[in-house]
């Protein structure tokens, strides 16, 4: 008799909450284990195009870190549409600004592009501190290695 391939329905996979502390992590490492996490591919019954990933909170984005002089090299640019609509910053004044913004963009660039997605966008939950409005849904704190 021949194996059978699970592919895993909407209804059948049960999200859980994972907390991540990313103070001195390097950032690129920090966000491929986040990226998987939310995406479930951490899980036996990964199914590529149903939502089978888990909610995610990361705290003490302000304090991550790049390696090298990615601070004041690389930049983050954001195109609105129009004619001389396109704003670029170093990563070192969006650090400083808005480090959410740093932690989650470089989260959600691994993350699938469409409807799904977006969806798993959605799970993310960063925040520059280290307090998380969170508690009641008992998230597991985790470590990366």
């Amino acid at each position: 008799m021949p194996r059978q391939t699970y592919h895993a329905k909407s209804g059948e996979i049960e999200a859980s909450w994972h907390h991540f502390d990313a103070e001195g992590r390097i950032l690129g490492r920090f966000a491929t284990e986040i990226a998987t996490i939310l995406m479930g591919k951490h899980r036996p019954t990964y199914t590529p195009h149903v939502l089978s990933g888990d909610f995610v909170i990361v705290t003490n984005a302000s304090k991550i870190v790049m390696t090298g002089n990615k601070l004041d090299d690389k930049s983050l640019r954001r195109y609105s549409g129009y004619p001389g609509g396109q704003n670029v910053e170093s990563y070192r004044t969006v650090l400083e600004k808005d480090p959410c913004r740093v932690v989650k963009e470089a989260i959600v660039r691994m993350l699938p592009s469409g409807r799904l997605g977006r969806q798993i966008e959605s799970r993310l939950k960063v925040y520059a501190g280290p307090d998380h409005p969170h508690q009641a849904q008992r998230p597991q704190t985790l470590e990366i290695a």
